[in-house]
């Protein structure tokens, strides 16, 4: 049946979509000629009428729309506001506008918004874009139902293609739609002070008049969906509720989606777009050993056993990225470099990262090359800076070896300051045994035994 009237609707349809098309063309064209004012003066008398026969709303739209042959010709008789990209004050330009024409008192018609920013499998509602209530002013939610029983208009990443949506909605005899008007949802002086707030009271409001739940996930998610996909990520792997977690870890959109390069270069060995332990301990160019399960068990907080990119992003900014600062970076290579002389051997690297990691006969040759940029076999302070920032996953271990020292050195000072029961009531006497070999070695840098060479004639010691 649907074959049949496919032949018979889609080719009847398709003449009259151009028919239409070419009428609003030439209105838009007649309503449009020898106006002065562009889109910056409503039209009046005749040209408004005749607007207003055919397309009757003001509405948003990208600057490049405007150009495009045909169809920019009918949408710039709408006098749409246009928002440019490469203009850095569009975003500003553009409030102003749709403020300006809220408030013309009728000399503009109302401006039509779409302001979830994408298309949807309309089982929910995301997040809503700031842009329509930044200026503050009342706002009237319109909602759309398809009651249909083949849903051809839902056009989403994962389905058909708009093209195909087209061809199937035309072969329908008719295609069901529905519109609602709401009460015009005026703000109060809270909501004008706060858009994140007045947007999420309207989107509750259309949520229950739909009867659908709303979710934290936005335009921003899907364009990381979209980048995940071109990186062979599966398309799912970029949902990272962008718009909650950048609120609370105040992050911007062009960070994430530059981690979202280095959690594909992680995963590409995995299948699923997660990251396993394996995968985490061949990046960091480590073997797996408790230390670092321990980090990966820290960024993997739902202990599925894998990383997924929302925890991974949340991982560097909560666990790494606030113990990757210049105070730390300068610490962990005043640890490394254990003679002082402002760079970092193999030998000393290696001395550190063993202890560390609790593996004395680990080979560190192939990380230690990563980090030497300038191939000299030592490593400058601005070689391993740059690796440290570039790569924030180790900031965690760092830091973890530090406290780990400090709390060792900290506990041999108090057992310096603790006296014995019996030295409370023996005579003090002078002790045959040097100081050095009755109490520990304090020193500003702390490497294992069997890396430590024989300081016994520096100053490092205690004197009495």
């Amino acid at each position: 049946m649907l074959v049949l009237l496919g032949i018979i609707l889609l080719p009847l349809r398709a003449i009259c979509m151009v028919v239409l098309l070419l009428l609003s063309w030439l209105s838009a064209s007649a309503a449009t000629f020898c106006h002065t004012g562009g889109a910056s003066v409503p039209l009046t008398g005749w040209r408004r009428r005749m607007i207003q026969a055919t397309l009757s709303c003001l509405t948003l739209s990208r600057a490049e729309n405007l150009s495009t042959p045909v169809f920019g010709t009918i949408l710039s008789s709408l006098q749409p506001v246009a928002v440019s990209r490469q203009d850095p004050d569009s975003r500003k330009n553009t409030v102003a506008e749709i403020t300006s024409r809220a408030l013309s008192r009728g000399q503009w018609p109302q401006i039509l918004i779409f302001p979830e920013g994408t298309c949807t499998n309309r089982s929910c509602l995301i997040t809503f874009k700031q842009g329509a209530f930044i200026p503050g002013v009342p706002v009237q939610p319109v909602l759309l139902r398809y009651p249909n029983k083949l849903d051809t208009v839902t056009w989403t990443w994962q389905g058909y293609s708009l093209k195909e949506l087209c061809i199937m909605t035309l072969c329908q005899l008719f295609t069901r739609v529905e519109v609602e008007f709401l009460p015009v949802y005026v703000p109060t002086e809270e909501e004008r002070n706060d858009p994140i707030l007045f947007a999420s009271r309207v989107r509750q409001t259309m949520a229950t008049a739909l009867k659908v739940p709303v979710t934290d996930h936005t335009f921003e998610d899907c364009r990381l969906m979209i980048s995940a996909g071109q990186l062979t990520l599966p398309m799912e792997a970029g949902l990272v509720e962008f718009t909650k977690i950048s609120k609370k870890l105040n992050l911007k959109w062009n960070h994430v989606r530059e981690q979202l390069d280095t959690f594909a270069a992680i995963a590409s060995a995995s299948k699923g777009g997660r990251i396993g332990i394996e995968e985490f301990a061949e990046y960091l160019k480590l073997p797996i050993s408790d230390v670092l399960r321990e980090l990966f068990l820290l960024f993997d907080r739902n202990g599925d056993g894998t990383i997924d990119f929302r925890e991974y992003v949340i991982g560097l900014s909560i666990l790494c990225n606030p113990a990757n600062t210049e105070e730390t970076i300068h610490m962990a290579f005043k640890l490394f470099d254990q003679d002082d002389d402002g760079t970092i051997t193999e030998k000393e690297f290696a001395c550190i990262i063993q202890s560390a990691l609790g593996l004395p006969d680990l080979d560190v040759s192939n990380l230690f090359k990563e980090i030497d940029a300038y191939e000299t076999g030592k490593l400058s302070y601005d070689e391993f800076k740059n690796f440290a920032l570039e790569h924030p996953e180790y900031a965690k271990l760092f830091t973890t070896y530090l406290e780990l020292q400090r709390h060792q050195l900290g506990m041999a000072e108090e057992d310096d300051n603790i006296q014995s029961p019996e030295a409370k009531h023996t005579p003090i006497r002078k002790s045959a045994v040097p100081v050095s070999e009755t109490r520990p070695t304090a020193r500003n840098k702390v490497c294992p035994a069997d890396c430590e060479e024989d300081t016994s004639s520096t100053s490092d010691k205690k004197d009495d």
